[in-house]
């Protein structure tokens, strides 16, 4: 009897496994065809965000991150000064891509708003001094190229509303639309324009971190990540005031000569500093890149990615001299201009560079590996001239 007890209670138990395991659980639904479409089974490399920059923003900058979205609330697309007709309404991260329709390339998000006045959303969203976000505002992407053999690189992309440019013999120039308009310098603004994209880059070698790259204008600086300021593990960056060019030092930045970093002040300085520390990670959407099928792939399925497709720009067109905002210092010179044109997204960064440099591959500059990225004036200049001598 005891026997037959025992089978009948292991025959029952196997019954309901059976039916279990027929069964889905409460807490696993099945998810919507259209999330798993989106869905990647690979979580972000854990190292992607323990070596991730960590950004200082300086004592004095007025214009701070500033959320990719709400940038969309205060533009209107446009070409050659005259809007986009049939776009979708509200113009969101999740249809952005659709302007690609109307010559994409030739599209600028314009400002609704006359930004000569200041609107109040160029100032974007100061990181919490305690945690150190920039709160209910994402201000940055992350994106994730695996090249293969162990080599992966990480971009990390900075979004500001707006950009200034810097002071050049008393006039505003290169502002890329409304930044600083109300500077009581007796110098003038090089390069305005709203909205601006910025970035780091750090190439990793299965899973160690070995080079960063710094952008900083048309181009920027590389430096092994052993020879980098870091806190922790964590690379260390400074966000030039108004430009937002990133450094990997405190202090001043002549960069009047393309290319080449010299302390002190010259005729185009940027300067940083120790004011407000920002961490991007904690504000960021994250994607994984395929480089050959030209793919961006959320690692959260609520990411949006239509808006990295956008092929247009993030600002306004470079407006025209008889647009009583502009001025040039040398007539007929861009270069020269108080507002030039708003910027490219992410996707124009290079996602994808030579397997031997970080540096984007650019006409006329030379990626130089540095030694280090602080010194003397003797040393910044001995690297200047080693630069001079590559292009020869």
């Amino acid at each position: 009897m005891a026997f037959f007890s025992r089978t009948l209670f292991l025959l029952a138990l196997v019954l309901g496994w059976q039916l279990i395991l027929a069964s889905p659980l409460p807490f696993q639904p099945t998810a919507p065809s259209f999330q798993l479409k989106d869905f990647r089974a690979t979580p972000l490399p854990e190292y992607v965000e323990a070596y991730a920059p960590l950004v200082w923003l300086h004592p004095d900058d007025t214009y701070f991150p500033s959320d990719i979205a709400s940038q969309l609330l205060h533009t209107k697309p446009q070409v050659n000064f005259l809007d986009v007709l049939g776009y979708p309404i509200p113009l969101t991260l999740d249809n952005l891509d659709s302007l690609n329709a109307n010559n994409g390339s030739d599209v600028y998000l314009t400002s609704v708003d006359d930004i000569t006045k200041a609107p109040a959303w160029l100032n974007g969203v100061k990181p919490d001094k305690e945690s150190h976000t920039t709160v209910g505002a994402t201000s940055a992407a992350v994106i994730v190229n695996d090249r293969g053999n162990g080599m992966v690189d990480a971009f990390y992309m900075y979004f500001t509303a707006n950009n200034f440019g810097g002071r050049i013999l008393g006039q505003n120039v290169n502002e890329h639309v409304g930044v600083c308009l109300h500077s009581s310098s007796s110098f003038r603004i090089l390069a305005d324009r709203a909205k601006d994209w910025e970035h780091n880059m750090i190439r990793f070698i299965y899973g160690k971190p070995t080079q960063v790259w710094f952008s900083q204008h048309g181009f920027g600086e590389a430096f092994s990540y052993d020879n980098v300021e870091k806190q922790g593990n964590r690379v260390v960056a400074y966000s030039a005031k108004g430009s937002h060019a990133v450094y990997a030092t405190s202090g001043n930045h002549d960069h009047t000569i393309p290319n080449f970093n010299l302390p002190g002040k010259g005729i185009l300085t940027d300067y940083t500093g120790q004011g407000t520390l920002w961490d991007p990670t904690l504000s960021a959407y994250f994607y994984q890149y395929d480089a050959n099928a030209n793919i961006f792939t959320p690692y959260n399925p609520a990411h949006p990615t239509a808006w990295l497709r956008y092929s247009g720009r993030w600002g306004d067109q470079q407006y025209p001299n008889d647009d009583p905002r502009q001025e040039e210092i040398i007539p007929g010179v861009d270069a020269t201009a108080r507002f030039t044109n708003g910027p490219t997204g992410p996707a124009s960064k290079q996602l994808n560079r030579p397997i031997d440099q970080v540096c984007p591959v650019v006409d006329g500059y030379v990626c130089r590996l540095q030694s280090k990225p602080a010194g003397s004036f003797v040393d910044k200049v001995k690297d200047a001239f080693s630069g001079i001598k590559d292009w020869f």
